[in-house]
């Protein structure tokens, strides 16, 4: 049996888009987590948000336009939010799975705030596109609050905020100690709340954090043994959607730097994957970082498959 710290970070496939699909979702993502527990790993839980976190900003945004004595809500509320629905379906997937399994085991979601660098490049060229299609007038009204816009090829805009790197998890003492107590922790979800330190408070900043490179930290932060990323996929490939793709099963961090630098990973999809699992594995010694989709994650966890970097 194993006694291994696992981080498992589960890809918008995992959960779904909609509320129904959620419910749907988590008893799968549920069975995978009882899989791991059930090898012996005590298991940390990270996820997307990013359909959850875009229909809480559209949906708080068309209330306060037609209730003015309401304020618009930032984003970091709106990932606040998500975070705490998301874990109560992925909490009650988990417990029924694990009461099923005769596993007795306590479930929690933390509410979790990630640090960031209010001087990241990123702020200077915003990309993650939140909220629904804009008219020109609304776009102007988005821009005059200080906000960037994008122009869609198909017509209207949209909101986009910028994606900076996650810099410390601000609540990991509080996972730490739930860990030692032997319970599965579900934290720093879609990246985590971004927020920035001003002298002795942190302030919620306009921002997505790219909830891969998030699960990578926190992984790091919990001196973890294996970084579990679930995605849409077995194994990570070369040349995607090419004649001669190729699945990748070992890899190792320089083959990984190198494939970066050919650009073989798409930008926003696999790449923070990658980079993720290439900065955990590095900052440790005997880590494991594993790709695959969620229907293989005991197989992943075991190396029977999946993408292994190492």
């Amino acid at each position: 049996m194993s006694e291994k710290i696992v981080v498992v970070a589960l890809g918008h496939k995992a959960l779904g888009t909609t509320l129904p699909e959620q419910k749907i979702a988590t008893k799968s993502a549920a069975k995978a987590i009882a899989d791991l527990v059930e090898e012996g790993a005590k298991v940390v839980i990270s996820h997307s948000n990013g359909p959850q976190v875009g229909m809480i900003h559209t949906a708080m945004n068309e209330f306060g336009k037609t209730h003015p004595d309401y304020t618009f809500a930032p984003m970091s509320v709106c990932s606040a939010m998500s975070q705490g629905y998301i874990g109560y379906d992925l909490q009650n997937a988990i417990r029924a799975e694990f009461i099923s399994r005769g596993i007795y085991k306590p479930v929690a979601t933390v509410l979790t705030q990630t640090v960031i660098d209010p001087y990241d490049d990123a702020f200077a060229d915003p990309e993650k596109v939140i909220g629904r299609v804009l008219t020109e007038d609304e776009a102007e009204v988005e821009e005059e609050k200080g906000n960037f816009v994008t122009k869609l090829p198909e017509g209207g805009y949209r909101r986009i905020v910028a994606a900076p790197k996650p810099q410390k998890i601000v609540e990991i003492e509080t996972i730490r100690a739930l860990v030692a107590a032997d319970q599965v922790v579900i934290a720093a979800g879609g990246g985590g709340i971004p927020v920035m330190e001003q002298g002795i408070r942190l302030h919620g900043a306009s921002a997505i954090i790219e909830k891969d490179l998030a699960a990578g930290l926190l992984a790091e932060e919990l001196k973890a043994d294996t970084l579990v990323i679930l995605t849409s996929v077995e194994k990570v490939s070369l040349n995607l959607g090419k004649e001669n793709e190729t699945p990748i099963g070992l890899l190792s961090t320089a083959d990984a730097k190198k494939y970066i630098e050919e650009d073989q990973f798409a930008s926003g999809s696999m790449l923070p994957k990658i980079e993720a699992g290439i900065s955990f594995v590095e900052k440790g010694e005997g880590r494991t970082t594993v790709i695959t989709d969620i229907a293989h994650a005991k197989e992943g966890f075991e190396e029977k498959t999946g993408t292994i970097i190492k």
